[in-house]
């Protein structure tokens, strides 16, 4: 005869598994919806790094911990119905919840490496070809348009002989120097 209170540590080993996967699963139905939801939380930090790059998934945002959370609560239930103890089952759950998250941060990476970008860094800018809008005197400062990736940019340009460049010619670019263009006539 099986004493009741092995039936009753199953079965609440069983709700508090089942407790986590659901949380876990409102949660992440809740940061699908709503966006992730701590993720403007941001610990990461990366000095003398411009912008592009930054910003894809991580595998503590709120979408893929859900989904360990989730995994972890279903596999645990799943070892406890088929009869398993609490230390097998949570190591099931842990296992399962560390694959569905690779699953989830996999995904999410997929996703945001699909994503298109109009940000144009300023180094993006050599071999480009632009039109200069304020006359570049001889050994002065000027002013080139240039669009690139569907935004028009703006920068200072002066030339590389030295010598002067009228308005609306069009110039390649040279060199990057700082925020300063090295132009040069279009041939």
């Amino acid at each position: 005869e099986v004493p009741s209170t092995i039936f009753l540590e199953g079965a609440s080993a069983f709700w508090t598994f089942l407790a986590i996967a659901v949380f876990g699963f409102v949660f992440l139905a809740a940061s699908a919806v709503f966006g992730d939801i701590f993720d403007h939380a941001d610990f990461g930090h990366d000095i003398g790094h411009d912008a592009g790059g930054h910003g894809g998934p991580s595998i503590l945002s709120s979408r893929v911990v859900s989904g360990f959370v989730t995994a972890f609560g279903g596999f645990g239930a799943i070892g406890i119905r088929l009869g398993y103890g609490v230390g097998l089952s949570t190591a099931m759950g842990f296992g399962g919840g560390f694959v569905f998250a690779a699953l989830v941060y996999l995904f999410t990476w997929y996703l945001f490496s699909q994503q298109a970008s109009s940000l144009v860094e300023v180094k993006d800018l050599k071999g480009a070809t632009a039109e200069v809008s304020v006359a570049i005197p001889p050994q002065g400062i000027g002013q080139v348009r240039c669009t690139m990736g569907g935004s028009v940019i703006e920068k200072i340009a002066r030339s590389t002989d030295g010598g002067g460049i009228a308005a609306n010619t069009m110039v390649k670019i040279e060199e990057v120097v700082g925020e300063t263009l090295i132009v040069r006539r279009a041939e």
